[in-house]
């Protein structure tokens, strides 16, 4: 029997689509590395969302190409269902770096259950990327984390991660 990863692999043709301006890309699931991704005791992933089932560490990521000079918004597209459980008291980290090196910024997030599709960070607490014009990696590299707290998780459907440029 042949050994299967028990991690998704982001899908890189489902990464990196910018639309005809350049100024938004909409990261499917399949376009993004997620921690025990391949085992449906914790994941169940499809064309729509990824479906946490249940986790101890949370940590769903990926990256795309950007311009130096811009800055970017970084957001998750996620839902928490009425029966999601381990949200309460915890944070939820939306963060991104530019480079390999870089330094990460983050925003903060509470989850509530029964909340319907909603960007996170929202739109007042927005994560902001600044890509200097002296930038030699030019990878946007941006993750949803919850791994410091060992509370079990589940419930969470992300629809989509986007990175768009500020205009």
């Amino acid at each position: 029997m042949p050994f299967r990863k028990p991690h998704q692999t982001a899908d890189p043709t489902e990464s990196n689509k910018w639309n005809d301006a350049k100024t938004e890309c909409m990261i499917q699931p399949k376009g993004l590395n997620i921690i025990w991704g391949n085992d449906p005791r914790y994941w169940k992933i499809t064309n729509d969302c990824a479906e946490l089932i249940q986790v101890s560490w949370l940590e769903v990521s990926g990256k795309v190409k950007v311009e130096k000079g811009n800055t970017y918004i970084v957001k998750f597209m996620v839902e928490v269902k009425q029966d999601g459980f381990g949200w309460g008291s915890t944070d939820v980290l939306v963060m991104a770096k530019v480079g390999k090196k870089g330094l990460y910024k983050y925003e903060a997030v509470k989850l509530d259950c029964g909340k319907k599709k909603d960007p996170i960070p929202e739109v007042k607490d927005k994560l902001e990327i600044e890509v200097k014009s002296d930038e030699t990696d030019l990878e946007l590299h941006f993750g949803l984390y919850e791994v410091w707290s060992g509370k079990w998780k589940g419930g969470l459907k992300i629809y989509n991660a986007e990175v768009v440029k500020k205009s």
